[in-house]
């Protein structure tokens, strides 16, 4: 968990949420977890067809608050730390690239070399290193 499967980008000045439905299609995942930002029932119910559980939590302004998972939501931090992780890559935390195609090359490269560097905690247990 906190590591990318998939990264699309948009214009600045658009909300994430527009851009949150085209990351669910061709994915089974379990939950899908999002800050506040996130809670609009159209994408919920994307979600929901996909199987997969809201882990959004309610806006205050919801008349009807939703349920959601407060234990798997704290696991959030893990997606907070990636994207952390990503702008530690001057490249891309300074945004030197403004055309999007490239930026996002670099995005997608830093992506791969944060997948490589991680080391799950029982990868010691799994190689017989420790």
């Amino acid at each position: 968990m906190g590591l990318p499967v998939r990264l699309i980008a948009g214009p600045g000045q658009r909300s994430d949420i527009a851009c949150a439905h085209d990351l669910i299609p061709g994915f089974a995942p379990d939950a899908v977890l999002g800050d506040k930002g996130y809670d609009a029932d159209h994408l919920c119910r994307t979600i929901e067809k996909a199987g997969a559980t809201v882990v959004i939590p309610p806006g205050r302004n919801r008349k009807v608050q939703r349920h959601y998972d407060a234990a798997l939501y704290k696991e959030r931090n893990q997606i907070e730390r990636f994207f952390n992780k990503l702008k530690q890559f001057r490249r891309i935390g300074t945004q030197y690239n403004k055309i999007l195609a490239n930026f996002m090359g670099f995005v997608k490269l830093a992506a791969i070399a944060i997948w490589l560097n991680n080391k799950p905690a029982d990868a010691g247990r799994i190689t017989g290193e420790g």
